[in-house]
């Protein structure tokens, strides 16, 4: 079963293997989405913003970042040591996400201890300080997080190949911002941009696990009392991210950044499908086939069968308007033009011929078995009712789910695999 979840959608929105998922909008306009899970004792609660990467204005760039990090760094009540001790002192997980075009803030408790981490985290998302001396601390630490992950070959690959295929778009730049961007970052900019985004009806709450509905509505709105926002105005929710798909260009061709490191990272793909694309279960069955495990086509001829390389997949990318695809080995040098010709054959070959039944059959199976491990944990269910409030506006549960994998033929993904293939390519390499 699948529901569209309009702005007014409240209530159950569907049931499936036992547990109960339903909406609530409070007056203020905050959303609270919750799925009850029998017979499991704890919590994962999400605070969602739909503020990404792609949202920050030229001269708040890395703000969103910047602010997943400082939100953490105390409130009026809360020191930053506070905030640690009271999911440390339960045993409990915090953390944060940031993305292209949302944030998260996290935990996972048990179901006791559900209404501290709501106070928590309201009070984090509704009434973070952004001190400036803890500012320019944490600059420092974002400033090394980026300098780690330009040390790793393999996030700069992944990195230059989305600025390759999405140029000159905001989607195209790092979440995390740059050295210089960070360095040049102000107290004023970050929190003009918190202030712009960080409000009642912005907010979304996910909740999955040993739980009661009426229960976290209750603990939220109590929070939010107490916090430095206005809630006494009755207000809408923010509309959602919409748009049809975008022409984005890309810069086609072979772009080689050096770094002195013993082995090349290699992609080759370029623009993919938007997150409603009809066609989004295909595709992934398409990866399953191409380069989503040991019996895939890339991974039994590029390592197996030739020993090119230790690792290789294939992977997408999906945004509300764009998305991009991929096809990734690492190897030694001199074995970059022989792994990229069978990257490109391999491209060709599922986009002309029709896969096998049983490669069908077994994507079908790879992609059933881990849909369904992955939401035997709350976290997944928790992000999972996330993404359909902000991105799809629909909740499809999980026997709609696999019936949608399992009409997918192997025309549908050769059909799709052409729609992929006969469009731009970019290669991005990245070694000496």
């Amino acid at each position: 079963m699948r529901v569209t979840i309009a702005p007014e959608t409240e209530g159950v929105l569907n049931a499936d293997a036992g547990s109960t998922v339903r909406r609530t909008v409070l007056p203020c306009g905050v959303r609270v989405l919750t799925e009850q899970m029998p017979g499991i004792r704890s919590v994962s609660i999400g605070f969602w913003i739909a503020v990404g990467s792609r949202d920050e204005a030229d001269h708040q760039y890395g703000s969103t970042h910047f602010l997943e990090h400082l939100l953490f760094k105390g409130t009026a009540k809360r020191s930053a040591l506070d905030i640690a001790a009271a999911f440390d002192a339960v045993g409990g997980e915090s953390n944060a996400m940031t993305g292209k075009e949302s944030t998260c803030y996290y935990a996972r408790v048990l179901d006791t201890d559900l209404p501290m981490a709501v106070e928590v985290l309201t009070d984090m998302v509704t009434s973070a300080v952004i001190d400036p001396a803890e500012m320019e601390t944490e600059r420092g630490v974002i400033l090394e997080e980026l300098a780690m992950a330009e040390d790793d070959p393999g996030d700069v690959v992944h990195e230059r190949f989305t600025e390759q295929v999405l140029d000159g778009h905001p989607l195209g730049r790092p979440i995390g911002g740059t050295p210089e961007a960070i360095e040049q970052a102000s107290r004023d900019d970050v929190w003009d941009h918190f202030a712009r985004w960080y409000r009642p009806e912005e907010l979304v709450i996910t909740a999955a696990g040993g739980l009661d509905h009426e229960q976290l509505c209750q603990l939220v709105t109590a929070a939010l009392e107490g916090s430095r926002w206005d809630i006494s105005q009755n207000s809408q929710p923010a509309p959602r991210r919409v748009g049809a798909e975008i022409h984005i260009p890309v810069r086609t061709g072979t772009e080689h950044h050096r770094k002195p490191v013993e082995q090349t990272q290699v992609i080759l793909g370029g623009r993919g499908m938007a997150a409603h694309d009809e066609d989004r279960f295909a595709l992934s069955l398409m990866h399953a086939v191409l380069g989503g495990g040991m019996s895939s086509r890339l991974f039994q001829e590029i390592r197996e069968r030739r020993g090119l390389a230790y690792s290789t997949y294939s992977f997408s990318a999906a945004f509300t308007d764009a998305g991009l695809y991929g096809l990734y080995a690492g190897c030694l040098p001199e074995k970059v033009d022989a792994v990229i010709d069978v990257m490109s054959t391999e491209l060709e070959r599922i986009a002309t011929e029709e896969v096998t039944a049983e490669e069908l059959e077994r994507a079908k199976g790879q992609l059933r078995g881990s849909t369904v491990l992955g939401m035997e944990e709350t976290s997944s269910r928790m992000s999972r009712l996330g993404k359909a409030e902000l991105v799809r506006g629909e909740f499809v549960d999980i026997s709609d789910t696999l019936a949608q994998v399992e009409a997918v033929t192997s025309a549908d993904i050769q059909r799709v695999a052409a729609r992929l293939a006969d469009s731009p390519r970019a290669t991005t390499i990245v070694g000496p």
